[in-house]
C-alpha cells in the first residue's frame, strides 16, 4: 500500500492547527488516517510542534512519501537530518553523536536569529523614537512658518478694517472743518452783503 506523511487541517477558520498523519495515498485529503505522528501550531509564537519520531521512521522505512509542507517541518526538528543519517547505513551510537552536533549547531543558530530579531526590534524602537522626535521638530517649525503666514493674512485684514475706521474718521474731521470754512465764507458774504445795503440806504437819504 502507497502511504504519504502529510498534515492534516483540524483547525478553525483564521486559526489553522494541524495534525500530521500517514495516510493512504490514494485516500481523499479529508479522508481516515492510518495513523497519528504529532501535531504543528503554526499560529503559535514559537510554531510549536510535536513529532512521534520513532514511528515516523517506521514509516519512512516502509516506503512513506513525504509532502514538501512536512518535510519542511522535518528539517526544522532534526529528523530529516536523522533519516540522512540512517540511510547512509550509520550505527545508533554515531547517529546520537551527530544529532548531537546538530542540536548544538541549531541552538548557535537559534540564538544568532534571536539576537537579530532583538537587534531589529531595538532599531525600529530607536527609529520609531527619532521619527517622533523629527516629527515634532518639523511640526515646530512649520508651525512658525504657518504662523508667519497667517499673520501676513492678519495684517493684511487689519490693515483694510483700520484703513475704513480712520477714513471714517478723517471724513468727519474733514466734514467739520469745511463746515467751518464754509461757515466763516457765509459770514463774510453776509457782512458784505450788509454793508452794501448800509451804504446804499446812506446815498438814498443824503439825495
Amino acid at each position: 500500500m502507497a502511504t504519504k506523511i502529510r498534515f492534516k487541517r483540524i483547525g478553525r477558520r483564521n486559526r489553522p492547527f494541524y495534525r500530521m498523519v500517514v495516510m493512504d495515498s490514494r485516500n481523499r485529503r479529508d479522508g481516515a488516517a492510518i495513523e497519528e505522528l504529532g501535531w504543528y501550531n503554526p499560529i503559535d509564537e514559537n510554531n510549536s510542534y510535536n513529532l512521534k519520531e520513532d514511528r515516523i521512521i517506521h514509516w519512512l522505512k516502509d516506503g512513506a512519501q513525504v509532502t514538501d509542507a512536512a518535510h519542511k517541518l522535518f528539517k526544522k526538528s532534526g529528523l530529516a537530518h536523522r533519516w540522512h543519517l540512517i540511510n547512509q547505513g550509520i550505527d545508533q551510537k554515531q547517529i546520537d553523536k551527530e544529532m548531537e552536533k546538530w542540536s548544538l549547531n541549531r541552538a548557535d543558530v537559534e540564538k544568532k536569529r534571536l539576537n537579530k530579531k532583538e537587534v531589529l526590534a531595538a532599531k525600529k524602537e530607536v527609529t520609531e523614537e527619532v521619527k517622533e522626535e523629527v516629527k515634532e521638530e518639523v511640526k515646530e517649525e512649520v508651525k512658525e512658518e504657518v504662523k508667519e503666514e497667517v499673520k501676513e493674512e492678519v495684517k493684511e485684514e487689519v490693515k483694510e478694517e483700520v484703513k475704513e475706521e480712520v477714513k471714517e474718521e478723517v471724513k468727519e474731521e474733514v466734514k467739520e472743518e469745511v463746515k467751518e470754512e464754509v461757515k466763516e465764507e457765509i459770514k463774510k458774504e453776509v457782512k458784505k452783503e450788509v454793508k452794501a445795503k448800509e451804504k446804499k440806504k446812506d446815498k438814498n437819504e443824503s439825495k
